[in-house]
């Protein structure tokens, strides 16, 4: 049976160490942002709730369509789980929630759509993206475990939610570097966007 599935994308953070907001960081003529949300969109999502936090004006200003979507966690700097526990209070009844990240844009609507798949066929709680043997985002949690993420502790994470279901947890090898592509600071940025470029030059 199709499951209904929702994504928060957390775009909360400082980008302290990029020195400038990374949702907004150019990629293919669009930002991290809008590029992460365009292949969301083209994926088997049903609906999307973006969280901001640090200085949300700047990015609503930039890219003043996504706010419709957008909601802003007065306490981002609690960390990443604040961010995502306002993200599964604004959207709704779904039967998983995939967590993306923004600084993580490089991924694509079919690693979404296999993931969502995986997670349908086996029924496991948490489903998560490897490359080469290394875990990636997005990670697709089920409606069983999102209580279990509301009641973590924030300064541990949602990691703590994945050790708990170690056992359970499915990681889905993929062919697709972008999902451990983490873009902290300039010099991430320029390699992964190189690496990026050069890809998409060998694309039919």
């Amino acid at each position: 049976m199709s499951s209904t599935v929702g994504a928060v994308v957390l775009a909360a953070g400082e980008s302290s160490r990029m020195g400038r907001p990374k949702p907004l960081l150019p990629l293919d003529g669009e930002t991290f942002l809008t590029h992460l949300l365009a292949q969301i969109d083209a994926s088997r999502v049903a609906r999307t709730v973006i969280v901001l936090g640090y200085r949300p004006e700047v990015v609503l200003d930039a890219l003043p369509q996504i706010a419709p979507r957008s909601v802003v966690n007065a306490n981002y700097s609690l960390g990443q789980l604040s961010s995502l526990h306002v993200g599964l209070d604004a959207i709704g009844d779904v039967d998983a929630v995939l967590m993306c990240l923004a600084d993580h844009p490089f991924v694509t609507a079919a690693v979404i759509d296999a993931l969502i798949a995986e997670q349908e066929r086996t029924g496991c709680p948490i489903v998560v993206p490897t490359y080469c043997n290394l875990r990636g985002h997005p990670t697709l949690f089920a409606r069983s475990v999102l209580a279990e993420l509301r009641a973590a502790p924030l300064d541990q994470g949602a990691r703590v939610v994945v050790r708990a279901h170690a056992a359970e947890l499915v990681e889905l090898p993929v062919e697709d570097p972008g999902v451990i592509a983490d873009v902290d600071t300039p010099e991430e940025y320029a390699e992964w966007l190189a690496r990026w470029t050069a890809r998409r030059a060998h694309m039919p």
